[in-house]
């Protein structure tokens, strides 16, 4: 799997799914870094098969209107501080990956973790 982790989450996380083992961008490895616009990510995540790690409702809406994209985990776990979030990931990744081998979009907040397609 790879991944491209969305400005508003942590290049950490990114370095967490890099120690893992996989392929991942954060929007500060592209050129316009965190000013990198939503367009741009889905076509890179199109592009590449790369799954989209945000907490940015838009990618959940254009999924629903387009089918992009390539897939998504979206986060609705609120703010939290980095170490958190790692840890969120931590606890719940063997589950994620799963999901994520079969599945469209993912929804993960700090209790569950939902399918939507």
């Amino acid at each position: 799997m790879k991944f491209i982790v969305d400005a508003q989450l942590p290049s950490r996380l990114a370095r967490w799914l890099q120690e893992q083992g996989y392929d991942v961008l954060h929007t500060l490895d592209l050129p316009d870094k965190n000013l990198t616009g939503d367009l741009t990510i889905i076509s890179i995540s199109v592009a590449e098969q790369r799954i989209v790690i945000s907490k940015d409702s838009d990618f959940f809406d254009y999924y629903l209107l387009k089918g992009q994209p390539y897939k998504l985990l979206f986060l609705t776990a609120g703010n939290m501080i980095n170490r958190d979030m790692v840890a969120l990931f931590e606890s719940n990744w063997p589950q994620l990956s799963q999901l994520l081998e079969q599945n469209s979009v993912i929804e993960m907040d700090r209790d569950r973790v939902t399918v939507h397609f």
